[in-house]
């Protein structure tokens, strides 16, 4: 039986249904029937089938046909072994390397979005025979052309036998009043992530969401990507909104994980992470416009010696940053797992001076360099550092600037990522490389330059 597998970076576990102790593993083909046909109101599974006993809790290997539904002892044996939650949480996102066999995290919204519909609009209870609730586990992927089916599958849900249960929300480029609406038709009580992208709130439009997102005091992981908020708005409204986010923030009292990318907070990084309750473990901060001062508070702060994962990318770190960065380091080495800084401007001097703080980053798993002006001979100088890293399992690196023809300097980075590289010199680099892994005895390290084809470690699977 192929089994709908649950993504994670080094591994795979089964999407399974609870039941009377047990766990089932479902198809990947069968789990919209499956969502249906646990719930005693509309059996999707024909009955006397091997996975109609399976679900039901009989034998799949017993003769004989297996009880009516409108049998009694049909009845009787699902209320002792009646499937009381399906996990379908944890599949994979569309565009990553994905197995075939396995649904996307599209597909399980739509799937479990057409079943809760259909049910709520043609099931009919049989007299005598009250259902037993199911309570489907889901991460649920919504944007504009979704949003409205969504809705609908949440509102329907609401006092059905199929309970919808929201792990993780990701809404993508959702008008302000539409999140809103989602946010307050999900159980407070299940949900851990709420995941905001391309949504360009700004912050007046984030002080409209933050309250409606703080209800949910269990959630662990706030991800607010290209929401244009500026904290540096001189406007009253804008020192009034950006005062109304950090005490709705304050009410956090479960956040593990804040991402709060191309959210400009040059100076105000002290604010906003002061109001948490708890500290952070994983802290994505791209193309926030840090400043020194931004980076020496967050070195001092209690968050910096929990940090697993930390984003620091898209901001400038070859001037005066470069020193506090390196004592964030320093006080982030016990603990740190993934660090990535892609279009940092570190060229080698600035690498070189990294190297001692950086090598003690003993449990390091995952370092991203892309988009740096870094040489072969800074690279090459790096790879022989790292040997000490036992943990180090990745690292993706940029094309060297000596592969580059006519390459202005300092290269800006729109450069580095356009520019046409010289493929020849390139495949020497390469080569190169891949020898000293082996002489280090280091093959089994990934130096690479695709920054597309992994998939990036999330939080929850550190």
């Amino acid at each position: 039986m192929r089994c709908l597998a649950r993504s994670g970076l080094h591994g795979q576990e089964d999407c399974c249904a609870s039941r009377a102790g047990a766990h089932v593993a479902l198809p990947a083909a069968q789990l919209p029937a499956a969502v249906a046909g646990m719930c005693p109101l509309q059996p999707s599974l024909a009955a006397g089938t091997p996975q109609h006993r399976e679900h039901a809790g009989c034998d799949p290997g017993a003769d004989g046909p297996a009880p009516h539904p409108r049998d009694g002892g049909w009845h009787t044996a699902s209320l002792q072994h009646a499937l009381r939650v399906l996990d379908m949480t944890g599949l994979l996102d569309d565009g990553v390397e994905q197995d075939p066999g396995t649904m996307s995290m599209w597909d399980c919204t739509a799937a479990v979005a057409r079943t809760c519909i259909a049910q709520q609009q043609g099931g009919t209870v049989e007299p005598g025979q009250a259902p037993l609730p199911v309570e489907v586990r889901v991460d649920l992927r919504v944007n504009r052309a979704s949003y409205a089916f969504l809705r609908e599958a949440l509102r329907s849900s609401v006092g059905s036998p199929l309970r919808l249960c929201c792990r993780d929300l990701r809404a993508e480029d959702l008008p302000m009043r539409n999140t809103v609406a989602l946010l307050q038709l999900l159980d407070a009580g299940c949900l851990r992530r709420v995941d905001l992208r391309f949504n360009n709130l700004g912050l007046r439009g984030l002080s409209v969401i933050i309250p409606h997102v703080a209800r949910f005091q269990h959630l662990a992981s706030l991800r607010l990507h290209y929401v244009h908020g500026d904290s540096r708005q001189p406007s009253v409204d804008g020192e009034d909104n950006f005062r109304y986010f950090l005490a709705q923030m304050g009410r956090f009292t479960c956040l593990r994980e804040l991402s709060m990318g191309s959210s400009l907070l040059s100076g105000r990084l002290d604010q906003l992470l002061s109001t948490l309750q708890s500290p952070l473990e994983s802290l994505e901060l791209a193309f926030c416009a840090l400043l020194p001062e931004d980076l020496r508070f967050l070195a001092r702060s209690p968050h910096a010696v929990h940090l697993k994962k930390l984003d620091l990318s898209g901001n400038d770190l070859s001037g005066g940053q470069l020193e506090p960065f390196q004592g964030l380091l320093q006080a982030a080495a016990a603990t740190l797992l993934h660090l990535e800084l892609t279009e940092c401007q570190l060229a080698d001097p600035q690498l070189l001076s990294t190297l001692p703080v950086l090598t003690r980053c003993a449990s390091l798993r995952y370092l991203g360099l892309y988009g740096n002006p870094l040489s072969m001979a800074g690279l090459k100088e790096l790879l022989r550092d790292s040997v000490v890293q036992a943990e180090l399992r990745t690292v993706v690196h940029p094309f060297p600037v000596d592969c580059y023809e006519g390459l202005p300097w300092p290269p800006p980075a729109s450069v580095l990522l356009e520019a046409s590289i010289n493929e020849e010199k390139f495949a020497r680099v390469e080569a190169e490389l891949h020898q000293l892994l082996l002489a280090s005895g280091r093959a089994h390290v990934l130096w690479t330059t695709d920054i597309y084809g992994r998939l990036a470690a999330d939080y929850f699977s550190l």
